[in-house]
């Protein structure tokens, strides 16, 4: 099933504010007692918070729906406020409302629908049904004291029309402060903040003793509850990864994932293995070491396998009898030793014109676009990888421009070929990695500074006699399936988060 999901269009109704109740007090030797009807409930408010254990859209429904204000009571007796709803999501989503046509009704034009057909008394009697409750057997819409209560409440409906009139005047206007709600989450919630408010709850409705009067000592009219607010959002999670893996399908970035952290992100050998992005942390030592080499020592010498082929022996291992290998082992002993963490994203392949959608196209482009630094990933076992390189740069340009500005390195993945025995190939291998990094250098020369970015301010103080240039994109050979090689490429992106964090506002 599916398990991943970064796009999402919500429906949105905030709860329905309870009735308010006709009633009069009856006691012992009180047979005609004041009106004692309760007010109704707050219909329970909807909110957007961001919570950090989540890292999907997948738990939100299409629809989401307030609970409803309890009625009022007799005895003063009033209605229960509702509870709120929350919608969670993820750090890194962005909620927008959604204006065009694909919003629903809001609640005056549901209202409007349901009086579509109906003319002169019919419609009247509908409108006055869903705004008024009245005592049982008892029909007051012609009575003096209704008439005053009713002009009362149209006055106010008048009012709230003509306020959305003119906010609907200003946002055709271009005003930006009436364009619609639009923002996002970076970081998780605080624990004793709700969130942000996207519907409110509707009024609860007046108790008959709210149309008291000196001459009307026995009101036998009451309000319906409001309903609640109604607003459509558009989520879109864009994953906040420090780093970003960016290459061709079968590139081996789910195998890097797989050696560098502890997720177990599928391998096998054919393109488009990776649908979804996945995300894994990496976390570095003291003693420059990383988890993975630091936990699994025994299994440095075991290469990554197809993720098939591995449940197949994990299968046979468990029908025999035994225990399946877990890579998952305590590391309470380390983690005071601990010096930094970051996350790494797998990313679907890239593939030529994926800027125009082609392929995962624009559902892969979003999902790296606010990593902290990229990391191409070319296959150096393939005939050109400085061709893929090129590609690769191109597309993320005709995403966004600007975005491959944010690769710092260079991953030559599958370069176990390097240690072949055959001199040859070894020759071959070398040449083709010399290739690479002359491509990198052509591409490091489309980046000149960018003196509006505060990186870039700092390394133009610091290069007094030196010509202004970025520093230099990394190329690292590296065998992912072997684990040859990833210390360097660890080393690399620890210094780029770091670097990247300590630019950032707090």
């Amino acid at each position: 099933g599916q398990t991943f999901l970064d796009h999402l269009i919500v429906s949105v109704h905030a709860g329905k504010g309870g009735d308010g109740a006709v009633a009069f007090h009856r006691e012992k030797f009180k047979p005609n007692g004041p009106p004692s009807g309760g007010n109704g409930g707050q219909g329970g408010n909807v909110y957007v918070k961001c919570v950090p254990n989540i890292n999907s859209l997948i738990g939100i429904t299409k629809k989401v729906r307030g609970a409803n204000g309890g009625n009022g009571l007799g005895t003063w007796c009033h209605g229960k406020n509702a509870l709120d709803e929350f919608i969670c999501v993820p750090p890194g989503t962005v909620v927008r409302e959604v204006m065009d046509h694909r919003r629903s009704k809001d609640q005056y034009e549901a209202e409007e629908e349901s009086l579509e057909g109906l003319e002169g008394e019919e419609r009247l009697k509908k409108i006055r049904s869903l705004r008024w409750v009245h005592y049982p057997q008892f029909d007051s819409w012609d009575g003096d004291f209704f008439q005053e209560a009713e002009e009362e409440l149209m006055k106010e409906e008048r009012a709230e029309a003509r306020a959305r009139e003119w906010q609907k005047a200003q946002r055709e206007a271009g005003d930006p402060a009436y364009q619609g709600l639009e923002f996002e989450f970076t970081k998780p919630t605080p624990s004793n903040d709700k969130g942000i408010l996207v519907a409110s709850g509707g009024a609860g409705g007046y108790g008959n003793p709210h149309f008291l009067t000196l001459k009307n000592r026995s009101p036998k009219f009451a309000t319906r509850g409001k309903p609640g607010g109604r607003i459509t959002l558009e989520f879109e999670l864009k994953l906040l990864a420090d780093i970003g893996l960016v290459g061709f399908p079968n590139a081996g970035k789910s195998t890097i994932l797989r050696a560098l952290t502890r997720s177990r992100a599928e391998v096998a050998p054919y393109a488009f293995t990776t649908l979804n992005p996945q995300v894994g942390t990496v976390r570095v030592w003291e003693d420059g070491r990383y988890e993975a080499v630091d936990h699994r020592l025994e299994a440095q010498s075991t290469p990554i396998e197809d993720s098939v082929l591995e449940r197949e022996k994990q299968e046979e291992i468990i029908k025999s009898g035994g225990y399946p290998s877990s890579s998952k082992k305590s590391d309470h002993g380390r983690l005071q030793g601990e010096a930094l963490r970051f996350t790494i994203a797998d990313n679907p392949g890239l593939i030529a014109r994926a800027s125009e959608n082609v392929g995962l196209g624009h559902a892969f482009l979003k999902s790296i676009e606010r990593s902290l630094a990229l990391v191409y990933v070319v296959d150096l076992s393939g005939d050109a990888p400085w061709d893929e390189l090129r590609i690769l740069k191109n597309e993320l340009e005709k995403y966004k421009p600007g975005l491959s500005s944010n690769a710092m390195m260079v991953l030559a993945n599958k370069a176990d070929l390097l240690d072949d025995s055959d001199p040859e190939k070894v020759a071959i291998a070398k040449q083709k990695l010399k290739r690479l990094e002359d491509a990198v250098r052509d591409i490091e020369k489309d980046y000149p500074l960018d003196l509006t970015s505060p990186a870039d301010q700092d390394l133009a103080l610091t290069s007094v006699s030196e010509p202004l240039s970025r520093p230099p994109i990394d190329v690292v050979p590296i065998s992912a399936k072997y684990k040859l090689n990833l210390e360097l490429a660890v080393e690399h992106m620890a210094r780029y988060v770091t670097e990247a964090r300590g630019l950032q506002p707090e």
